[in-house]
């Protein structure tokens, strides 16, 4: 019997006293403790019957979110090296508990090294990490941090359902195995094997294995990675809805849509350091400019250019778009000195703004914040 077949058939024999609360204290031949704790790239193993909830912020030098409560993730000045790579340049990030926080930058800015940090799967280099005022590891082992990451080992012989109760009796306590299928949209496919699911419902699997411990802060790397239009909104919408009970979430993911539909605040890295942090909305007002569209049959792209203001310039049929610095100037020409009508303005997207504010590459970024 291979790996696999050994590790599946493990699970399905189960406890010699199933009626006994078992935590299982060494992973079966064939797989490692850490696949076993990560086999859908967490939930990790809780050392407590029951789930602990986040301690008051006793410390009068520690910082204390709204109520008197630690905050859910706290970095200060967190670096993390790699040999000679510096992946993290100082990180000072602050997330209260119940944001929707969605966290972008492009391959390699460190949006990974700065994940498993909070995780406690990596330690950083200098720097103080806390999650809810503690340690990540604690944390995660009270069953206060879960994440759906986008690797980890999903045992390809089990049934959905199968995979969510066995992983449910890594904990002490946990949501019901229907409850958290019925959550992720996945309980029409219980019976289907794992490795007959799609990397859309595989996803949603590993999102209800996340949810087992009900944890105060919900982790995301690409969540919806593999899922079609419909299923990213049902998922959205369950986020949504923990959300509103006051989970704390926080994803990575490069559909910036959905950063800009579903967060409450935006923080983008790049090269290491914060480059910007706010809502979605104030994060695209910081790429400077705004776009003017206008419809203008037999346009001069030369001539538009030419207008002081205009810094782009796009012919699209009889559509004329103008990226400016000064799209008052540029619609006031429009409007008095050709025949464009329809004429509209827009702030730039958040895709342009992520664009504009990592692509710089002097690499000593500064970070642009919004302070109330």
């Amino acid at each position: 019997m291979d790996g696999s077949g050994g590790v599946a058939e493990w699970f399905r024999q189960g406890p010699a006293k199933p009626r006994t609360p078992v935590r299982f204290r060494s992973p079966p031949p064939g797989l490692d403790l850490l696949s076993a704790l990560r086999l859908a790239s967490m939930p990790m193993l809780g050392s407590t019957d029951q789930k602990a909830s986040p301690p008051e912020a006793s410390s009068a030098g520690s910082k204390r979110s709204h109520g008197g409560m630690p905050f859910a993730i706290e970095l200060k000045a967190v670096s993390k090296s790699f040999g000679t790579v510096q992946a993290l340049r100082g990180i000072d990030l602050v997330v209260t508990p119940g944001e929707v926080m969605a966290f972008l930058g492009p391959n390699g800015a460190g949006k990974t090294s700065t994940i498993d940090i909070v995780l406690g799967l990596s330690h950083p280099s200098s720097g103080e990490v806390s999650v809810y005022g503690m340690e990540p590891r604690q944390a995660v082992s009270k069953g206060l941090v879960s994440a759906v990451m986008q690797t980890g080992g999903l045992l390809k012989d089990l049934t959905v359902a199968e995979t969510v109760r066995y992983i449910s009796k890594l904990f002490g306590q946990s949501r019901p195995a229907a409850e958290v299928m019925e959550r992720a949209g996945i309980t029409e496919i219980a019976e289907r094997r794992v490795g007959k699911c799609s990397g859309g419902e595989q996803q949603r699997l590993r999102f209800a294995i996340a949810l087992l411990p009900d944890p105060e802060l919900l982790i995301l790397d690409e969540p919806t990675q593999g899922m079609d239009v419909e299923g990213r909104r049902e998922f959205w919408k369950a986020i949504r809805q923990d959300a509103a009970k006051g989970r704390t979430i926080v994803f990575a993911t490069h559909y910036l849509e959905e950063a800009d539909a579903y967060a409450d605040r935006v923080v983008l890295i790049a090269r290491g350091r914060i480059v910007a942090d706010g809502t979605a909305v104030e994060v695209k007002s910081l790429a400077a400019g705004r776009t003017v569209r206008a419809t203008l049959p037999g346009a001069d792209p030369v001539a538009l250019r030419a207008v002081p203001g205009a810094d782009s310039v796009e012919v699209r049929g009889d559509t004329v778009l103008i990226h400016s610095s000064d799209a008052d100037n540029v619609a006031r020409f429009l409007l008095n000195q050709t025949a464009a009508y329809d004429l509209e303005i827009t702030a730039r997207g958040l895709e342009e703004a992520f664009v504009a504010l990592t692509s710089d590459g002097d690499g000593e970024t500064s970070p642009k914040e919004f302070v109330p």
